[in-house]
């Protein structure tokens, strides 16, 4: 009677290799960058998984950076929630700064959405998101009365600058947490109005 074959490492249950695959997808993201690829064999290989495994549970490289997105949103949505309450200039300075600290979900949304995903939400909280900037419309204190317009390009500096922060830092030979910090009061001058102005 032949032994059964030795096992890879302890046994694992789904959950915990998903977890795995998608923090392994991540990592290879952020070191080979996105225009070098994602290759599903090569996750499942860092994740120290059955390469079959990654197929099973996720079908194609697309699902995979989908459930990722949807592990970073829930991660980021304690911060999103409390960057809603508060003056308009605090909301818009927590915002700018929680994408920076965690910008995994800009950068997977960013990556879909070049590959002609269409399923991933840019504005994930539109609703309330919305519903805040035309509140501060009412009251005069957004710099437009257009507050589409303002949302989308509120998220469009979010989103550019999360992705090009380090590389802008480098081309204007300053410091990336200096030029974060010099950020916020930009972000309030654009999308604020003064009292009175």
């Amino acid at each position: 009677m032949t032994a059964p074959p030795a096992r890879r490492g302890p046994a694992r249950d789904r959950a915990a290799t998903e977890e795995s695959l998608r923090d392994a997808a991540l990592r290879l993201l952020r070191e080979g960058g996105v225009l070098a690829g994602l290759n599903l064999r090569e996750v499942a290989d860092a994740a120290g998984v059955n390469r079959g495994l990654v197929y099973q549970y996720f079908g194609s490289r697309r699902a995979l950076l989908r459930s990722a997105l949807r592990r970073q949103a829930r991660r980021n949505a304690a911060d999103a929630a409390a960057a809603s309450a508060g003056p308009m200039r605090d909301r818009l300075a927590r915002l700018l700064l929680s994408n920076v600290r965690h910008p995994e979900a800009i950068r997977l949304v960013t990556l879909l959405v070049l590959d002609g995903d269409d399923r991933p939400r840019i504005l994930p909280n539109r609703g309330a998101g919305r519903a805040g900037l035309a509140a501060e419309a009412e009251r005069g204190a957004l710099a437009t009365g257009d507050v589409d317009a303002a949302h989308a390009a509120l998220a469009s500096v979010i989103y550019g600058y999360t992705l090009f922060r380090e590389h802008l830092a480098r081309e204007m030979d300053v410091p990336v947490e200096e030029l974060d910090e010099r950020m916020v009061p930009c972000l309030e001058a654009l999308f604020t109005r003064s009292p009175g102005g």
